[in-house]
């Protein structure tokens, strides 16, 4: 039986938070499954797995981060020069990180492995780093950070007819990189910085936005 053969028998499920920062204008067009506001797009991609297992493997609190850049509209199939890099919680023992790999990378089926068939990315590394999350309850902020190499901050979005403490969502999105069925809390990033894996970039002021996730597989 083939590695990947092995890691799609093995029942999972993990629920947790996902959130961006990217370089796109408030809102991120490719939430709504259309063009990058430039063109092109680059990002911070940020998982924080609340609760999860993979097998008898618990993966509870464990985090994942990736940079990410394509051209092109993603969620048509018409995107060019799709490139990513992926940090793992270092935190996690062999045991996890395995599991981190199999559903992250896609050997075990479910959503990751369906919108990896879809991004098809170049990988240009994978390492494992100090990830730190923080997320609020009321989704006022959310950040995460692997110092030297990639910070990532955001806002909950408000204007002047937002009610206070009340949060700016969409039910729906058509191109929700967590899958169907999960509502988005819009945001604006105060910091987006990354320097690792050939990536760089120091901006702030854009979009950003929090989905939750919640899957299972192989299937």
């Amino acid at each position: 039986m083939t590695d990947q053969a092995t890691a799609e028998a093995v029942r999972w499920h993990v629920v947790g938070d996902w959130f961006d920062t990217c370089k796109c204008a408030i809102p991120c067009p490719c939430t709504f499954a259309q063009p990058p506001t430039y063109g092109d797009c680059e990002g911070v991609l940020v998982w924080h797995i609340r609760e999860g297992s993979y097998g008898d493997v618990r993966l509870d609190g464990l985090n994942v981060l990736m940079l990410g850049s394509f051209t092109g509209n993603v969620w048509t199939g018409e995107h060019t020069d799709p490139y990513a890099a992926v940090f793992l919680d270092e935190r996690a023992d062999e045991q996890q990180r395995a599991a981190l790999g199999a559903i992250f990378g896609g050997e075990a089926g479910g959503w990751p492995a369906q919108f990896g068939a879809m991004f098809q990315p170049e990988m240009r590394g994978m390492e494992f780093a100090p990830i730190h999350v923080r997320i609020d309850d009321d989704l006022g902020t959310w950040s995460a950070e692997i110092p030297g190499k990639v910070t990532a901050s955001a806002e909950a979005l408000g204007g002047p007819t937002t009610p206070d403490g009340a949060r700016v969502q969409v039910l729906n999105a058509p191109g929700a990189e967590v899958g169907p069925g999960q509502v988005a809390t819009w945001g604006r990033a105060t910091t987006d910085r990354a320097d690792a894996f050939g990536f760089a970039w120091d901006r702030a002021g854009r979009s950003s936005k929090y989905f939750p996730f919640d899957w299972t597989g192989p299937d």
